[in-house]
């Protein structure tokens, strides 16, 4: 069953997946920030209702005072009604950084900053161009491709799992969880679920929680071999790590990598694929990207202000506190939309023109704050390399059938992008 489009702010109801699948949620987002920039979204039977914030000064408040806003209630807009639901999907409220208020938060992090600071990231630089003219040799032979599937997701999947010591036999499986545990909602990723109940929410449920005991026994066994033999990657380091002069339990180094296997992989995949969507669609700017290679930097800060792969990040308030004029009660969830406040009109000139030599380009895509994506830089650098080589090797790399994006509210996704490598 497919959506309509609303016409007023108070026919909006952003838990809708189908909006996001079919690429149309800019258009909510340009009624609510019209309309009702701070919007309460009800809820329903079985979920509480929560706030739509869709502004960026907006986001900017929310993202600054973690003392007033927490993450350790969860970062999705999604909480159950039914308290023994909300049980099951709070479990790693407050053990992943991406769920912590400080200053645990601040300490855990600073245990493996160092790894991804400029310096160490610039290191990465010759094997990140490796992977990258592999996976296009990988393509070269072939008159058309998924895009997605050869080459997007194949790079950040090669760092991350390089950067925790995983083996190359171990890299599908990573990818396969991460579909299972990021896109629950999504019928295709739903293959434990009897095909008649796909796409309802109890299948999402329990494709998201077979996902994650999976990941959980996979990194278990990492665990306790790196126990038995500490080596180079970020595993090891978490292993050899003291925090208040104790060691991390196995509960917090498994929800860690977790953390680290699914942000360093997914969201750089869909700015990636997003980035060529983009240009696809854009045809004179990517024209004058390739008549201008200087344009590359600029070009890719637009694609992630365009694309703006993770989708939202929620909060709960401590404390009654008022936003843009409405009483947000302690306990009330805030939900901060960042595809709308990086096309918010009171910050980016016209902003639904892809323009990839925008600056400035203050966009939010990596969050701010406390929360700031540890791995922006990696993000950056991947996109920039591929972006480079792709464009160089293939600069008439064209769009050949429909895109397929993913059911969800949380990642802005695209599962299928098939592409031509010369025009038809």
């Amino acid at each position: 069953m497919t959506a309509e489009m609303p016409l007023h702010a108070g026919d909006v109801n952003l838990a809708d997946e189908d909006f996001f699948a079919r690429g149309e949620a800019h258009a909510l987002f340009r009624i609510l920030r019209r309309e009702a920039p701070v919007h309460w979204n009800p809820g329903g039977e079985l979920l509480r209702g929560w706030w739509d914030i869709t502004k960026y000064e907006d986001v900017l408040f929310v993202s600054r005072h973690p003392e007033i806003f927490s993450s350790e209630r969860g970062i999705v807009m999604f909480e159950p009604v039914d308290e023994n639901q909300r049980a099951l999907a709070s479990q790693g409220n407050g053990k992943m950084l991406i769920t912590m208020d400080p200053p645990r938060h601040v300490r855990l992090r600073r245990l493996i900053n160092k790894g991804f600071t400029p310096r160490a990231v610039a290191v990465w630089e010759p094997a990140i161009r490796k992977i990258t003219g592999e996976l296009l040799d990988g393509v070269a032979g072939k008159a058309r491709a998924d895009f997605v599937i050869d080459v997007a997701s194949q790079l950040p999947l090669a760092v991350i799992c390089e950067m925790m010591g995983l083996e190359k036999k171990d890299w599908p499986l990573m990818f396969q969880l991460t579909n299972k545990v990021l896109g629950a909602g999504d019928p295709e990723y739903q293959t434990d679920v009897p095909a008649a109940q796909r796409g309802t929410a109890d299948a999402a449920r329990v494709t998201n929680n077979l996902g994650t005991m999976q990941m959980f026994g996979f990194f278990a066994q990492v665990l306790q071999a790196r126990r038995a033999e500490v080596r180079q990657d970020l595993v090891s380091v978490l292993v050899d790590s003291e925090m208040g002069g104790d060691r991390l339990s196995d509960e917090d180094i498994l929800w860690f990598c977790f953390l680290l296997i699914l942000a360093g992989n997914e969201t750089t995949r869909n700015a990636i694929s997003g980035g060529l969507l983009a240009l696809s669609e854009h045809p004179e700017q990517k024209a004058r990207l390739l008549a201008d290679r200087a344009l590359l930097p600029s070009a890719i800060e637009e694609i992630l202000r365009w694309v703006s792969p993770v989708t939202h990040m929620a909060r709960v308030a401590n404390d009654d506190v008022e936003i843009r004029g409405q009483q947000v009660a302690k306990g009330e969830r805030v939900v901060m939309w960042y595809p709308s406040v990086n096309r918010d009109e009171d910050v980016f000139p016209e902003p639904d023109r892809f323009d990839v030599g925008r600056s400035p380009n203050e966009h939010l895509a990596f969050g701010i704050g406390e929360h700031f994506c540890l791995g922006a830089g990696f993000a950056r650098l991947e996109l920039l390399v591929m972006f480079d080589e792709l464009l160089r090797r293939f600069p008439d790399i064209c769009l050949d059938g429909p895109v397929e994006r993913l059911r969800s509210t949380f990642i802005g996704g695209i599962k299928h992008l098939p592409v031509a490598f010369a025009p038809n």
